[in-house]
């Protein structure tokens, strides 16, 4: 079970745009993650009409390392970090390591 997931609330702790938060749009691998809103870059692409694309610059989302996001803690309005509890039936919960409160999803 991976600590951040798709549809979680991040806050960016380093880097360039550190203090922006977003939700996860999608998990890359292991150790990244693509944050909506975070780590724009402007690519130059060429136009293809095979595609029906036409060409300029387009700004995109780039994958960001996990270590530079943490979770955002909605009930002490901070970034937290994230603990895991096995259940008696053998589920894994995640919980914020702060307040014991566990995470939805």
């Amino acid at each position: 079970m991976r600590k951040i997931k798709k549809g979680d609330n991040v806050v960016v702790i380093a880097g360039r745009d550190k203090g922006k938060r977003g939700d996860v749009a999608r998990v890359v691998d292991d150790t990244h993650v693509v944050v909506n809103g975070v780590n724009q870059v402007k690519r130059h692409t060429k136009p293809n009409p095979m595609k029906n694309q036409p060409g300029g610059i387009v700004t995109k989302e780039v994958p960001i390392h996990v270590s530079n996001v943490a979770i955002w803690n909605p009930v002490t309005q901070k970034p937290d970090r994230i603990g895991f509890k096995l259940l008696e039936d053998g589920r894994k919960l995640r919980f914020f390591k702060s307040n014991g409160e566990q995470i939805n999803g």
